[in-house]
């Protein structure tokens, strides 16, 4: 078992939090709305569930509990170590705690814009002065970083959103952009989605929503950094 506890009296409670935890990303989906409607109890047992996580995990399990408390039960965040609970690495020295922040509190829009910012600073200081990134800039993008990004938009999406979600959907339409775009809501009726008024930035979107990658100067970027070797290692090479 993930959680247990025989002085604990929420037994039930656990039960429902391991099987969360447990199920297949199928049957997660069935559990989410319970485990939201177990806010009050879950702060009870939620400093044994986080002690025993994996930090490099990549498991929205986990991040949507802390979703959960984060909207109903503010004050477990006092302690700071659960704002930014997952580990995120990075070759070049950047810190992901706001961004992370951001994704925990489901200020999608603002993770996004943050996400534009990384991978500039990533490309380097004439991406970043020239206010995006080119294609052929992206292989020389750390990968430890690309994962750390993936990981947080995954873990804090219900396993919805990240560059590796959005690289398994385009194999599911022939790897054809085309017909990825309408999928994930950046296109609709042969029309661009308007950035940012548009665009559903809440859980509710799409999958493989976002992040978003600019388009308006055609696919490469995107297609870079879908099979950018530390992605297609989180997506087993699917393209």
């Amino acid at each position: 078992m993930v959680l247990q506890d025989k002085q604990n009296n929420n037994d039930e409670l656990i039960n429902l939090v391991n099987k969360f935890i447990e199920a297949s990303p199928r049957k997660r989906k069935n559990l989410i709305k319970d485990i939201e409607s177990s806010a009050d109890q879950l702060c009870d047992i939620a400093e044994k569930l986080f002690n025993q996580l994996d930090k490099d995990s990549d498991d929205w399990a986990y991040g949507w509990i802390l979703q959960v408390l984060k909207r109903y039960k503010p004050e477990f965040f006092k302690n700071d170590k659960y704002n930014k609970l997952f580990a995120t690495p990075s070759a070049q020295g950047i810190n992901y705690d706001e961004m992370q922040l951001k994704l925990l509190e489901q200020d999608f829009e603002e993770a996004d814009r943050l996400t534009s910012a990384f991978l500039r600073k990533l490309a380097g200081k004439v991406a970043e002065k020239r206010g995006y990134v080119f294609y052929s800039e992206v292989k020389s993008i750390s990968g430890i970083d690309l994962i750390s990004i993936d990981r947080l938009w995954t873990i804090y999406s219900q396993g919805k959103f990240g560059f590796s979600i959005q690289a398994k959907l385009l194999k599911t339409v022939g790897k054809k952009y085309e017909l990825l775009w309408p999928k994930i809501g950046w296109k609709k009726n042969g029309i661009w989605t308007r950035y940012p008024s548009s665009f559903d930035w809440s859980l509710a979107a799409p999958d493989g929503h976002m992040p978003l990658v600019n388009q308006l100067r055609g696919v490469r970027l995107m297609d870079s950094l879908l099979r950018h070797p530390s992605i297609a290692q989180r997506h087993d090479n699917c393209l």
